[in-house]
């Protein structure tokens, strides 16, 4: 595994990542039960700026990154067949912590913004904690 000062040097402050998606019928707020409209939904919202933060780091390939905390604004509709891009910045890193603000944006105007935090860790010892739970 590679130690937490290598994982550092591989997370840059300032390094920038997207992610883009179509606002399709599987996808709003209807769908997913968030609300009732057909619309982009905020948990779909959450998932790309968590997705451009994620393509926002270079890690090892036994790490990976897991997102601890998301504090978002979902600023304005965007309608079925539009598209959206999130994107992301680190703004901050502690150890394995890092924090990334982020921002989302439809074919018209910005649509979302906030912060968001992940945590580095090794693949294979996370999912073996978390499949401890199963007994």
């Amino acid at each position: 595994m590679t130690n937490n000062t290598e994982s550092r040097s591989l997370i840059e402050i300032g390094r920038k990542g997207q992610a883009e998606a179509v606002v399709t019928p599987e996808n709003t707020a209807k769908t997913v039960g968030s609300g009732s409209l057909e619309v982009f939904a905020t948990p779909m919202l959450a998932a790309l700026m968590e997705s451009a933060a994620v393509h926002a780091l270079k890690l090892p390939n036994d790490q990976t990154s897991v997102g601890t905390r998301l504090d978002i604004k979902h600023l304005a509709a965007t309608p079925v067949g539009m598209k959206v891009r999130a994107e992301a910045e680190i703004i901050e890193v502690d150890g394995r912590s890092v924090v990334f603000t982020v921002d989302a944006f439809d074919e018209k105007e910005k649509i979302g913004e906030g912060r968001h935090e992940r945590f580095i860790v090794n693949s294979n010892k996370f999912i073996a904690k978390a499949n401890a739970k199963k007994g």
